[in-house]
C-alpha cells in the first residue's frame, strides 16, 4: 500500500473536537456582521450578543427538566457494555432501547458512525491529485491520523477494501484526470476491516470486535440514478441458491466484480470480504467475537450485501452478524429481508425523515404494501427495507437551520449530531455526549448562521 502523507482538511481531537474551529463557548460575535449567498437568496447573520452562551444556558436548562420531569441522569449508563453487548449488537431486535433511547446504545451507534465518517475524511477525491480514488493514509496509521476517539484507536485496521463496476458510475467511482500517471485506473477504495486489538477496549466491549465499514456518498445524490436497475437473484449460496432472494443489479455489481488486470480489484470486494473474515476467525478462534458492519448511503447499501452474503455463506461460522446502516436506500425484495431475518442478521437502520435516500428505490412498491404483497413481490421493482429503523428529525435540533438542500439532510454527521441529541419520541433535543456541532459544517452547510461555522468542505464524493 503506498504511504501518502497528506492530511484532511478538516482534523478531530481524540476528544472529537475540530482543530479547525474554536468551541462554540469560546466564539465571540465579529464586529461586522456579513452576509452569505444561497440558493433561495442572501441571508444574514443573525445577531447574537454572545454568540453560543446563551444556547449553552438554554441547553443546560432542557438539560435539568429533562432531568427533573423523568428522573433520568445520563452522565453515565448503569449498565455496562461488557454486560448488555448482546443487546447493543440487537439480540433482542433493539426492544425497549430506542425510546427511549438507551444511552449505551447511542454510544456506540456514533462510534460505528464515526468509523464510517472516517472513510470519508480518509478519501482522496482530488481530481488532480495522482491517488484520485484512494485512501491518504497507510492502514497501519488512518485511525491515528484521524485523531479519533480511544475507542477507535483501539482497533487495528487489517485490510482495505477495493472494489470495482462493470457498469459507468461517474458520479461515485474517483479518477484521476491526469491520464496514466495514476494509482489505478479501474478500482476505487472503498472501506477497511478492522479488529479489537487493545486489550482495555474488549473487556469495555465485552467481546473481540471485528469491524466492516463501507465508504458511501455524502453530497452527490445522482449515485442513485447511476446505480439503480432492477432486481436480479443475489445467487449467494455454497450448493443452492434461492432464486427469489433478489437485490438491486448496481449494488451487486459493485460488490461482485473484479478487474483482472488491476492488482487492486484482483478480486471482488466480496472475495476480499471473505478471505479477510475467515482469517481473523481463525486467528481468534476460541475467543467470544461480533462482526458489526456499517456504512452511509451507498456504503449501507454494501453493508446489508455484505452481511447477508457472510450469513448466508456461513463466512462467520456462527459468530453473530449486526448491521448499522445510516442513511440507506432499499437493497432487495422481500424475500432478502426474510432470508436476512432467517439466517439471524441483525439490522438497525437510522434514517432522517427528511432523507430522500432512504425512501429509494421502491417509492411505489414496498415493504408499505401489505394487501397486494403477492403481486408485488413479483414485480423487478418491489423492494423491502430490512430490520429496526430509528427515525431521526433534523428539525428538533436548535443547532440546524430550515433547509430543502437534499445533500444536509443526508450528511452523515448530521446524523451523528442527530442521534447525540436525540432521547426519545417526544423528548427534547440535547447533546448527551458533547459531539461539537461544527462538524455538521465538513461537508455541508447546515448549521445555523449565527454560529459562524463556515461550510469547510462542501465537495465530497
Amino acid at each position: 500500500m503506498m504511504k501518502m502523507t497528506m492530511k484532511p482538511a478538516v482534523m478531530r481531537h481524540k476528544s472529537n473536537k475540530m482543530l479547525c474551529a474554536p468551541p462554540l463557548s469560546t466564539r465571540v460575535k465579529p464586529k461586522k456582521q456579513k452576509q452569505r449567498a444561497s440558493a433561495g437568496g442572501t441571508r444574514q447573520f443573525l445577531p447574537l450578543p454572545t454568540i453560543s452562551t446563551e444556547l449553552q444556558e438554554e441547553q443546560e436548562k432542557q438539560n435539568s427538566d429533562n432531568f427533573q420531569e423523568r428522573g433520568i441522569i445520563e452522565r453515565k449508563s448503569a449498565r455496562k457494555l461488557s454486560d448488555a453487548w448482546g443487546e447493543v449488537q440487537g439480540s433482542n431486535n433493539w426492544d425497549g432501547m430506542l425510546d427511549p433511547m438507551d444511552p449505551l446504545l447511542r454510544s456506540e451507534l456514533i462510534k460505528y458512525g464515526e468509523f464510517a465518517q472516517a472513510c470519508y475524511d480518509a478519501f482522496d477525491s482530488d481530481p488532480y491529485s495522482s491517488y484520485c480514488g484512494t485512501c491518504k493514509y497507510n492502514p497501519a496509521t488512518l485511525l491515528h491520523d484521524l485523531a479519533l476517539s480511544p475507542s477507535h484507536s483501539a482497533y487495528r485496521i487489517t485490510k482495505y477494501l477495493y472494489a470495482t463496476s462493470n457498469i459507468n458510475l461517474p458520479n461515485f467511482f474517483k479518477k484521476s484526470r491526469l491520464g496514466h500517471k495514476v494509482w489505478s485506473n479501474h478500482a476505487n477504495w472503498m472501506g477497511f476491516v478492522a479488529v479489537a486489538e487493545d486489550e482495555q477496549e474488549i473487556k469495555r466491549c465485552g467481546r473481540r470486535d471485528i469491524v466492516i465499514a463501507w465508504r458511501g456518498t455524502v453530497t452527490c445524490l445522482e449515485w442513485l440514478a447511476d446505480l439503480m436497475d432492477f432486481l436480479k437473484p443475489a445467487g449467494f449460496h455454497s450448493d443452492h441458491p434461492d432464486p427469489r432472494v433478489k437485490v438491486e443489479s448496481g449494488f451487486l455489481d459493485l460488490y461482485t466484480a473484479c478487474e483482472k488486470k488491476c492488482r487492486f480489484a484482483k478480486t471482488s470486494a466480496q472475495e476480499q470480504i471473505h478471505t479477510e473474515i475467515k482469517s481473523l476467525l481463525q486467528k481468534y478462534k476460541g475467543e467470544k467475537l461480533s462482526i458489526t458492519i456499517t456504512g452511509h448511503s451507498l456504503g449501507s447499501a454494501l453493508a446489508m450485501l455484505s452481511a447477508y452474503d457472510i450469513a448466508e455463506m456461513g463466512v462467520n461460522n456462527g459468530v453473530p452478524v449486526t448491521v448499522f446502516s445510516f442513511a440507506g436506500p432499499r437493497v432487495g425484495n422481500s424475500a432478502f429481508k426474510h432470508r436476512m431475518e432467517e439466517l439471524g442478521v441483525k439490522t438497525l437502520r437510522v434514517v432522517n425523515t427528511h432523507d430522500g435516500v432512504p425512501k429509494v428505490p421502491g417509492i411505489f412498491f414496498n415493504e408499505h404494501f401489505r394487501f397486494v404483497r403477492e403481486w408485488i413481490d413479483k414485480l423487478p421493482w418491489s423492494y423491502s427495507h430490512v430490520g429496526v429503523e430509528l427515525e431521526l428529525d433534523h428539525t428538533k435540533s436548535p443547532f440546524l437551520r430550515p433547509t430543502v438542500d437534499p445533500s444536509c439532510s443526508h450528511n452523515l454527521e448530521a446524523y451523528l449530531h442527530l442521534l447525540d441529541g436525540y432521547h426519545g419520541s417526544g423528548e427534547r433535543f440535547y447533546l448527551a455526549n458533547g459531539r461539537d456541532p461544527a462538524l455538521v459544517n465538513k461537508a455541508s452547510d447546515f448549521l445555523q448562521d449565527h454560529f459562524h461555522i463556515p461550510p469547510i468542505l462542501e465537495a465530497r464524493p
